[in-house]
């Protein structure tokens, strides 16, 4: 796994294929009770426009009890969640699964750090659905 760069993006290689990685990490949210908001099919709606691009999926996900504070303690948190989970071909290696860095957000928002808690699990869910 890579550390957060200044961008406060994490990724970490898999060697499973995008669309495994992305039914574990289903799995996962769904025996966790966590909410899928959304897949976003970026690689598909490309090929819907005509352009290629290499399988890329975007996974909006949450639990409203855990972002709510969040949100409640600084506002601007809304932007950032629900969370993400962006799992994508990658030149460099079969599959690589990137999250914005928890710290980052606490760092970009401003919200307490004891709520930080609430979206610390992102890193262990994308490990878990990378392995």
């Amino acid at each position: 796994m890579s550390g957060a760069g200044k961008d406060g993006i994490v990724t970490l290689a898999s060697a499973r294929s995008v669309a495994e990685v992305v039914e574990r990490l289903k799995g996962i949210l769904e025996a966790k009770g966590v909410t899928l908001f959304a897949v976003v099919d970026h690689s598909g709606e490309a090929a819907k426009a005509g352009m290629t691009m290499p399988e890329t999926k975007l996974l909006i996900f949450g639990s409203p009890a855990a972002g709510t504070p969040l949100m409640l303690a600084a506002p601007g948190t809304a932007l950032d969640l629900p969370l993400k989970i962006l799992v994508a071909d990658d030149a460099m290696v079969r599959t690589s699964v990137s999250w914005n860095d928890p710290e980052y957000l606490q760092a970009r928002h401003g919200f307490p750090r004891e709520l930080m808690a609430n979206i610390a699990a992102v890193a262990q869910l994308a490990a878990a659905a990378a392995e």
